[in-house]
């Protein structure tokens, strides 16, 4: 999904080696996925206990379930393509906020879009009932919030849209995002609602963050993330020019990836 333009006419796919953090998530998803798959009877269990029913949360007080339901997939595709992506974005953001405050965002976004499922599941609407009683499992809420951090980081960077076409970051999530919202009343068995849920809290979170640091001085990102970050961008715009300069070279704006 990402190619970032290495010079000499090569790409390199991908950002890179993992960050410790998004390491952690993959293996600790990866790890998850093969023990509920090899061993049939603990999908069930594992599932039946700690994926998200609502009417489990609120009844029987099984509180755990917002956080635990993010470490279950139904299958190969499902986990492939969320590590893939927590991956392929994941790693960028870790780089620039660091791993505490990256697995900080990781962990309110998937919870929050758990909540955002809750929440659904007491509306007066013909979709709240399946969701209030059915089980939702998947990383792909606090997924949804990655691509939406990334998209305000780097709006302009080229995403490819169903894998087939480029388009900016700021307008893929723009896209997913009304998908997710169209699609609530039809889910499908899919966690629609979740994914809407993440886009809306990693958007609101950042905003927030961004908001405090901007009145306080410093904010609960750190002053050393916003100099990482600035830092970074410095180093694009040299980048840029130096590649205007010497377009011989082949070089090409250090944003100018594909997703």
């Amino acid at each position: 999904m990402r190619a970032v333009y290495g010079g000499g006419g090569h790409y390199a796919f991908g950002p890179g080696l993992m960050t410790p953090a998004v390491r952690m998530l993959l293996w600790a998803n990866v790890g998850v996925f093969l023990l509920t798959t090899l061993v049939p009877p603990a999908f069930y269990w594992a599932t039946s206990l700690f994926g998200l029913t609502p009417q489990l949360v609120l009844t029987r007080l099984w509180v755990w379930q917002p956080f635990t339901y993010m470490f279950l997939h139904g299958g190969i595709g499902h986990i492939l393509l969320n590590m893939l992506v927590l991956w392929m974005f994941g790693t960028q953001l870790e780089r620039i906020w660091g791993s505490r405050f990256f697995l900080r965002y990781y962990f309110i976004t998937g919870v929050g879009a758990g909540v955002a499922t809750i929440a659904a599941g007491l509306l007066p609407a013909a979709f709240a009932e399946p969701t209030y009683a059915g089980v939702t499992i998947g990383a792909s809420g606090a997924i949804y919030g990655l691509l939406v951090a990334f998209a305000l980081y780097y709006p302009n960077a080229p995403v490819l849209m169903f894998f087939l076409f480029p388009v900016p970051a700021r307008y893929f999530v723009m896209i997913i995002g009304a998908i997710a919202f169209l699609s609530v009343p039809r889910s499908g068995g899919v966690a629609h609602i979740a994914h809407l849920g993440g886009l809306v809290v990693g958007y609101l979170y950042l905003r927030y963050r961004r908001g405090a640091s901007s009145r306080s001085g410093f904010g609960r990102l750190g002053v050393m993330a916003d100099i990482k970050y600035r830092y970074l961008r410095w180093k694009m715009e040299r980048l840029r020019k130096r590649f205007d300069v010497y377009p011989g070279r082949g070089g090409r704006d250090h944003e100018d990836r594909i997703h």
